[in-house]
């Protein structure tokens, strides 16, 4: 097919970009700004426009179908020109699911712990040398890009996002994969920019799974309260499948499961990635993968890009990066540091990015999500709330509703990094918790505060 991407910078769409040019479809594509990593590897393919922008000319009746990223906006002129060409227009998610209509669609859903889930399942089914499609969240070791599509794999492994499809198709991305095997890992009020409550946010996860294929299969958290109700309430004709925190113990900061085959160390640790580790055992299974090759192969699972991922280690310090930026995940990913490294000092930095962080009414989510720290920062920049165009947060605002009394909060990179860079990390557990950069660190730099 001749396919066009307009925004194909994005990190999912330069993915699906490459993905397609290797499956042997000509690709093109535009837009206004591109950064690394996508540029460097749109490069490498032969993919990255000649010039950035917008260019209506581009767009003619020989392409076959214009896939559309949620950068765009509605009034693009090369949107207005495919519309009025009359070309098929395809969201990632709807293109996706039009690449998988006659596969076996398994789908990852949840507010948190989705990438992860994704990712095991890969590295189990990349282990034992099963071959599937996929679209993950993160880059993963051993796979050279986060979306892999082909004609003849049986099965297609999608990590369900329940953001917005695209700046003219405003259904959650989830919502179009119609899986046969799905699961939920837990629910937490999210993107309030889309989603003004909580009410709400709940029903996107209730229309995900009544519009399961009938007959199919969904693994859930029955931990999770709300995803417990959301499952076990739907009418839907699905079989579900519970799963909770599986029996494990920490000894010298390593987290050992208990099975039947006896004790297993594995290389991620948290209650939520135990959790996360017993729903990807329950979908490996269901692809054909049995409970003992799963575990084979779990054991040298490291963790997705900037998931709890470990950046420098010494005898006395260890230093790691998160993504997590929602309440939820923040308290987890804290929580679970401290009880790994319960005879270490825990500084836990957190980066508010996100819009939803960014909110001042939504920012009281955040009541106890640093409490299993030892030392707790808050970094925020003002110009990312200008940027957003939201009502600006105050430090008095961030302090009271973070409800922590010795709570180090900054707004001034320089301050912040100065501040780090004087800490004494020696019997040391550092996380960095954010989807952005902290206005700019070198984590490069960060590392050597750790002497290996």
């Amino acid at each position: 097919m001749n396919l066009h991407f307009i925004a194909i910078g994005g990190s999912a769409m330069h993915n699906l970009a490459i993905a397609l040019h290797l499956k042997g479809d000509q690709i093109s594509g535009s837009d206004d700004a591109i950064h690394d990593p996508s540029k460097s590897r749109l490069a490498k393919y032969g993919l990255l426009p000649e010039a950035f922008g917008w260019f209506p000319e581009k767009i003619t009746s020989d392409i076959d179908a214009i896939i559309l990223g949620m950068h765009a906006k509605k009034d693009n002129s090369e949107l207005l020109k495919a519309q009025e060409l009359g070309l098929k227009i395809y969201s990632y998610p709807e293109f996706l699911y039009e690449q998988s209509k006659n596969k076996t669609r398994v789908v990852i859903g949840g507010s948190h712990g989705k990438t992860t889930i994704t990712s095991m399942i890969l590295h189990v089914l990349n282990y034992h040398e099963r071959a599937v499609d996929y679209m993950v969240g993160a880059q993963l070791d051993g796979f050279e890009t986060m979306v892999h599509l082909t004609a003849e794999n049986d099965f297609i492994v999608l990590e369900g996002d329940e953001y917005l499809s695209s700046p003219i198709d405003r259904r959650p991305k989830f919502h179009l994969y119609k899986p046969n095997i799905a699961l939920l890992s837990g629910i937490a009020w999210d993107h309030i920019n889309v989603f003004p409550t909580f009410e709400n946010y709940v029903s996107q996860f209730k229309i995900f799974t009544d519009a399961m294929v009938h007959g199919g299969i969904m693994v859930y958290n029955e931990e999770d309260a709300t995803v417990k109700e959301v499952v076990e309430s739907s009418e839907n004709h699905i079989q579900k499948y519970p799963y909770q925190t599986p029996k494990h113990f920490i000894e010298n900061g390593v987290t050992y499961l208990e099975t039947s085959e006896g004790d297993l160390p594995l290389e991620v640790f948290g209650t939520h990635n135990l959790q996360n580790l017993a729903g990807a055992k329950w979908i490996c299974q269901h692809m054909g993968i049995d409970e003992d090759d799963f575990y084979e192969a779990i054991a040298s699972f490291s963790g997705a890009s900037k998931r709890l991922e470990k950046i420098v280690e010494n005898n006395t310090s260890v230093i790691f990066k998160d993504f997590a930026h929602s309440p939820s995940k923040v308290a987890a990913t804290t929580m679970a540091v401290k009880k790994q490294y319960e005879n270490r000092n825990v500084l836990a930095c957190l980066e508010l990015h996100t819009y939803s962080s960014l909110n001042a009414a939504f920012l009281e989510e955040y009541k106890g999500a640093l409490d299993a720290a030892d030392k707790a920062v808050v970094f925020y920049s003002p110009d990312a709330v200008k940027i957003k165009q939201l009502e600006a947060v105050t430090s008095a605002q961030i302090a009271k509703a973070f409800q922590r009394e010795d709570l180090i909060i900054y707004t001034n990179p320089q301050e912040f990094k100065a501040f780090l860079f004087a800490e004494n990390l020696k019997n040391t557990a550092l996380v960095f918790m954010s989807s952005g950069n902290y206005g700019g660190l070198d984590f490069e730099e960060v590392k050597r505060l750790v002497s290996i």
